[in-house]
């Protein structure tokens, strides 16, 4: 099982991955652990990846510089493979996660496993099925939320825009909710700290995150101390709507007869 304090490294494989799915996956993998590493390999200097200054400045992704040595060659991945080896043999981080479509990840993948280490792999669908069996976990980014990036921060503004609180605290509830729909105001808090470093209640005018969710309409709140759950209201555990639709059925039924 991962763990909230496990130190990820985020591997991603820029030539092969679109800026517009940094901040999902991003969010995705806070539920993991926290991304302790965050490094995106390509050759900076080409015009296809100028999309990408934004989300490296937004969210402090190390750009690893890797000139195409020659035409047709991929030196990325050498970069990325020699990175992770390096992380490997540091024994900084407890898990990998490996941002690529590109089947060339597959041995780097098993290696990896082979020495211990979690892997999850986040691509596309078009990703071979050799690199997804090679990961302890593999996320498709088509079933992220696709949002539009979050605009430019302006330097000469006195302070940045908040996060949409509504979407931030659902989309935690439901990163780290269990089948019930429920989840802990603990590991809700940890969540929210991992994907959002800046995230505090006071921002948003509530002393604690307790008193932040219970005064959120779309969020149901029960217990106490320690025992807080929170939930979505979709997805109350209270649905009696459809066996009382069943039984008026059935009770029609025997009228008829």
């Amino acid at each position: 099982m991962s763990s909230p304090s496990e130190r990820l490294a985020v591997l991603i494989d820029a030539d092969n991955t679109s800026p517009r799915y940094v901040r999902a996956l991003l969010d995705e993998l806070a539920s993991f652990g926290t991304a302790s590493v965050k490094r995106a390999y390509g050759d900076w200097t080409t015009t296809q990846l100028g999309g990408w200054k934004r989300e490296l400045n937004q969210y402090a992704i190390v750009p690893v510089q890797q000139f195409a040595y020659t035409t047709g060659k991929n030196s990325t991945d050498s970069a990325l493979i020699i990175d992770a080896m390096d992380l490997l043999y540091a024994g900084n981080v407890d898990a990998f996660a490996l941002v690529s479509s590109d089947s060339d990840f597959t041995r780097l993948a098993t290696r990896l496993r082979e020495s211990g280490k979690r892997v999850y792999g986040l691509g596309l669908r078009k990703t071979p099925a050799s690199l997804v069996a090679a990961c302890d976990r593999f996320i498709y980014l088509e079933v992220l939320p696709d949002e539009p990036p979050a605009p430019p921060v302006d330097d000469e503004s006195d302070e940045p825009q908040l996060p949409n609180l509504q979407s931030l605290l659902i989309r935690a509830v439901n990163a780290t909710s269990q089948d019930d729909g429920a989840v802990s105001l603990s590991a809700l808090g940890s969540y929210l700290r991992s994907s959002h470093p800046a995230f505090d209640p006071r921002l948003y005018g509530a002393p604690k995150l307790s008193d932040l969710v219970r005064s959120q309409h779309y969020l149901t709140v029960t217990g106490t101390g320690g025992a807080v759950q929170v939930r979505a209201k979709s997805s109350s555990p209270a649905k009696t709507a459809a066996p009382k639709k069943a039984a008026a059925k059935k009770k029609a039924d025997k009228s008829r007869a």
